[in-house]
This record gives C-alpha cells, structure tokens and sequence, in this order.
C-alpha cells in the first residue's frame, strides 16, 4: 500500500513528517478546556511533572475518599469534616448544567497543589494538555531561547505560593500539601520540553506581529502587578490573558494553514507559473495581516467555525499532497515552518504539476472532502473538539444554578440573552477589560488614546472601532470600572486609564 492511499484511509491520524513537525502546526490538538483548565494544566506543566492529565481525576477521588474516611494526616490543621467543607464549599468551581449529576471534585485554581486532584478536560480517557499549548505559545512568541527560557522562569515563580502571598493562598497550599501522598513531589520547576522553533523564529517570527508574540508581552504585564491585589484576583487576571491569547493562537496557525493551502491548491490546477519571477522577501503572504476572527457585538461562533472548517480542508489538502510527492518520487522533507518553506513546496508542485495529476492528488482530496464531510463541518471529531475548545475557552461560563451566572467574569464572549438557545456574541467580561486595559498600558505609565486598546484587542483577533467604543458595551464597561478619562485632546476624545498606575504615576498627554 502506497503512503497516500495509507493516509486515504485514515486522514486524521497520518499527518505527513513535514506537516507534523512544523512550527505552525495547530498542536496538541485543541480541545475542551475551561479557564480553570487551562490554569490547572499550566500548573502541572511548569511545575507538577509526576502529574499526568489523565491521573488527575484520580487523584481527585482518592483525595475524597481520605477525607471521607477521616484519613486526616497528621499536619494537617482541619479535621475532615472542615476540610471536606473547604473543598466542596468555599474551593469549589460551579459545575457545567451537563455536570450536576457528576460526583468529581472541581476546584478553583488558587494554589500550584489544587492542579494535583482538579482542572483535567477529561474525567477519562486521555485527556489532552492545555499546558503544552501554553509552552509552545512562549516558544513561538519569543525572539530567543533565552528569552523563552527566562519568561518561564519568571511564569513559575509568579505561580509558586511565597511568603509575599496572601494568607489565605499560603494556608491553603500548606494544608493541601499535608494530604498530598508520600510519593508525590511538590511543586518544582520544570524546563521547556518542546523543542526551539528556530526556522519561524529565525526567518518570520521577528518581523510578523502575531498572537503568541503579543501574549508573552502580557505575561510578563500579568506578572509586574502580582503584588498589588490578592491571589484570587491575580489568578482571574491570568487566566483572562491565558484564554484569550488561546484562542487567538490557534485560529492565528488555523488562518495560516489554510492561507498556505490556497497557494498550493492553486497550483495543483495549474494556475501557478513555476517560472514566474520571484517575490520581494518582505512580502509572505502565508501570514495574515489582519486578523479579524472576533468583530466585537457580533456573532462569536460563527466565524471561528468558517476558519476551523477552512483549517480542516487545508490540513487534508497539505498532507495529500506531500504525501503525493513522495509517492512520485520527489518527496518534501522540510518542515513547513516558514514562508521560504512553503515557497519550496509550492516550487515543487507546479514543477511536478502533471505527475501529482496523473495520481489523482486532487481528487483523492476532494474524495476525503465528500467522505468527512461531518468533521469538515465541525459537527463531530477534530472540528468539533476545536469548536469547543473555542466556546469553553472565551465563553462565559454557563452554571447549573442561575444564582452563580455571575461567577465569570474572565470571558471574551457570552450569551446575547439569558435564553440557553441564545447566540454567543463577542463581548469582553469586566476581569478581561481590567486585563487588556493593563496589558496595552503597562510599558506607558499613564494614560493613553482609546485607540491603543483597539490596537491590542485586534492583535488577538478582537476587531472594534475607536469610534464605536463609547456606544459599545466595552465602552459601558471602561466607564464602570473607572478606566477611561473623558479629554478633548484625545482621539475619539476618551483616554484610556491604567487599572494599576504606579504610585508616582500621572496622566500623561494623549498620544496613540
């Protein structure tokens, strides 16, 4: 059997080498992932190695049953009854409306120890690692390895419990660590896994602006204010940029793959010349210049669903056709990390144009396009586990009783209406305006044009008009929370107020 009639037969699970191993490529394969989940994963990446995803719901459970038995270990402060009180009581997370009947334990994120017995995606199975996503979004968005290095670094001391926490936050990882088992480690720092992804980095990465490099710049915004408020509130900061750097990271790799796709598709019909003249290098169309996924006011869903799709079709078309090529003999072995990468590729296929025909290359596409339909369109496998990732990520969260709606506040989409059928629109929640407010301002120290916070929510895909924010629910939002400053002077005429001002802080003149 040859490679491309292997990879015919399972489309999904025979990635070609050059595919797989880009620095572009949408991986770990996202899935469901809440705010709290993706926090827990972080925590277990960078610091809980002898913790896996699939362990954690197991862990959860033994814990419950020790409390139930009244195992209380002996350095521990509460007895069981009182710590059973904490847990499922003041440290519970509300529960999804498809959860109530589920007995697990789910538990706010405060503390690196919670991440040991909660915040897996999956209760069984295999669940998959946001965490893993977090460090290949710092690799990707980072000019150096050293600097990679460094900003993980800080990540884990920023989310290690130390004296300068608060005392609720050191209690807790305390007593929490007295029921952690005899076998188990605590949490301690855990270098970069992924390799370095020198070929995007080297060749695109500095002169591109894109969502991974935006989002290791808000890090380390996140990080400087740590001291200024308590753990509860630093977490829901963190976890606000966390969700909507995700997001935007993986529609970002799903927009290039399908850009790169076109290109090649197109020369699989013959439109490409092989001897047309070369491209200025400035110019990489495989890269978007815009990046428009998230109109604010508008239908959320939507648009993340087209790209997913268009994401799903490219993935198909790209590795038929290197899978093509290898099978006429002129095999591709360079990972498509890089424009220069897809410029050899799309070299390759209109030299071998007429021998890719003769194998059916596009049709042999356009047959898995009739046979996964239903993954195409995001009604089950990859398109749908994207789709959610997407929804649980930003999304509001949707609680079992109606007295805990309120619970998030770290969302960058909700529900038009209280009505279940309701469309999700794109609208930041209170904690995500404080988090892009602080992150576009924090380099300033003072305010700032309302046009800068434009700026930085469209390099997550955020699209709003200075012009329309004053009328739009941001707007509303901005005055609420005291951030913005009425000023003739301005653009739009409102500045935007840093959340955090240093002490010695004024307001600076109005300026872009």
């Amino acid at each position: 059997m040859t490679s491309l009639a292997r990879f015919t037969e399972s489309p999904w699970r025979a990635d070609h080498p050059s595919f797989q191993q880009s620095d572009l490529a949408v991986r770990p394969a996202p899935e469901y992932a809440s705010s709290e989940v993706l926090l827990s994963a972080l925590y277990r990446r960078i610091g809980l190695s002898d913790v896996g995803e699939k362990s954690v719901p197991v862990n959860g459970r033994d814990l419950l049953k020790r409390v139930k038995a009244g195992k209380v270990p002996p350095s521990a402060a509460l007895s069981s009854e009182e710590w059973s009180r904490v847990l499922q009581g003041s440290l519970e997370s509300p529960k999804l409306p498809n959860q109530s009947n589920k007995r697990f334990l789910q538990l706010i994120p405060l503390v690196p120890e919670v991440a040991r017995y909660s915040g897996s995606a999956r209760l069984a199975g295999n669940p998959w690692s946001p965490g893993d996503l977090i460090e290949r979004m710092v690799l990707l968005g980072s000019s150096s390895k050293s600097e990679a290095d460094a900003l993980w670094t800080r990540v884990f001391e920023a989310l290690a419990v130390t004296s300068d926490d608060d005392v609720w936050a050191r209690w807790l990882e305390s007593e929490l660590g007295s029921w952690r088992p005899p076998s188990h480690i605590q949490f301690s720092y855990q270098e970069l896994k992924h390799p370095w992804p020198a070929d995007f980095v080297g060749s695109d990465g500095g002169s591109l602006q894109f969502p991974a490099k935006q989002f290791v710049k808000d890090l380390d915004a996140v990080i400087s204010v740590k001291a200024k408020m308590t753990r509860r509130q630093w977490v829901s900061l963190l976890e606000a940029v966390l969700r909507i750097a995700s997001v935007a990271h993986v529609m970002w790799l799903s927009d290039v793959t399908q850009r790169a796709w076109s290109f090649v598709l197109s020369a699989l019909r013959g439109d490409q010349d092989p001897a047309a003249p070369a491209r200025a290098p400035a110019v990489k169309p495989v890269y978007p210049e815009d990046i428009g996924y998230f109109p604010y006011g508008r239908a959320a869903m939507d648009q993340a669903k087209v790209l997913v799709s268009r994401y799903l079709h490219a993935r198909l078309g790209l590795n038929a056709t290197l899978w093509g090529l290898a099978e006429i003999g002129q095999p591709f072995e360079q990972p498509l990390s890089s424009q220069a990468a897809f410029d050899r590729l799309l070299e390759s296929v209109s030299r071998h144009q007429a021998e890719l025909g003769r194998i059916s290359v596009l049709e042999t596409w356009q047959l898995l396009r009739e046979a996964e339909s239903r993954t195409l369109s995001c009604s089950q496998g990859i398109g749908s586990n994207m789709l959610e990732f997407v929804r649980h990520c930003i999304g509001q969260r949707q609680t079992t009783r109606d007295v805990l709606r309120g619970y998030d506040q770290g969302y960058s989409i909700r529900k038009r209406t209280n009505d279940a059928r309701a469309r999700w629109v794109v609208g930041l929640g209170p904690v995500s305006v404080i988090a892009m407010t602080h992150c576009c301002l924090h380099e300033t120290g003072g305010a700032r044009s309302v046009h800068r916070l434009c700026d930085h929510l469209a390099r997550y895909g955020i699209l709003i008009g200075r012009d329309e924010v004053a009328s739009s629910d941001l707007g509303q939002k901005l005055r609420l929370l005291g951030l913005v400053l009425d000023s003739p002077d301005a653009e739009s005429g409102v500045l935007v107020l840093p959340p955090f001002p240093p002490s010695n802080a004024s307001i600076a003149p109005p300026q872009a």
